[in-house]
């Protein structure tokens, strides 16, 4: 009788643990592309919130002020005063990123120094409260009544986000 080889080997080839290796890295490499995309994605969606909470608060300015829209003017409140008044001071009200927001209220007027759709213009903490404007989409336009107004706030990865009372 001859005597056979029982003995097998057991384990992995090299073969089979790089092809692994290369699939787990495959894998990561997925997850760290996106996961930056969605991280801009909820902070642009918090900033539309914010600028929810914007418009409440302004409609609670309209209520207590004989239904008038805040302006830059000496006899209404500044951005920082209005953020203080009805939006809780900045320890409440910060951009997701923990900048701090700043209002800056007018009149809409698309002269293009004052005009908060020129590009130039448009930083990312920074809200637009336009009385007499209405939205189109991704910009300001004008509207004949004194009080309506339009918001408008840059996005960090997908571009302007304009709300209005309308």
């Amino acid at each position: 009788m001859t005597k056979s080889n029982t003995k097998s080997k057991k384990g992995f080839t090299i073969i089979e643990v790089v092809l692994v290796l290369a699939i787990a890295g495959l894998i990561f490499l997925m997850v760290f592309v996106a996961l930056p995309a969605l991280q801009r994605s909820q902070r642009d969606t918090q900033r539309r919130d914010d600028m929810a909470r914007v418009a409440t608060a302004i409609n609670q300015y309209q209520t207590n002020n004989n239904g008038r829209v805040p302006m830059a003017m000496a006899t209404v409140p500044t951005g920082a005063d209005f953020i203080n008044r009805y939006l809780g001071g900045n320890n409440e009200f910060r951009d997701p990123d923990g900048t701090d927001y700043t209002i800056v209220f007018g009149t809409f007027n698309s002269n293009g120094s004052t005009d908060p759709n020129n590009t130039n213009n448009q930083t990312l903490h920074t809200v637009y409260v336009y009385n007499r404007a209405a939205c189109e989409g991704e910009t300001m336009v004008s509207a004949g009544n004194n009080n309506e107004y339009a918001i408008l706030t840059k996005l960090e990865g997908s571009g302007i986000y304009c709300a209005d009372n309308r």
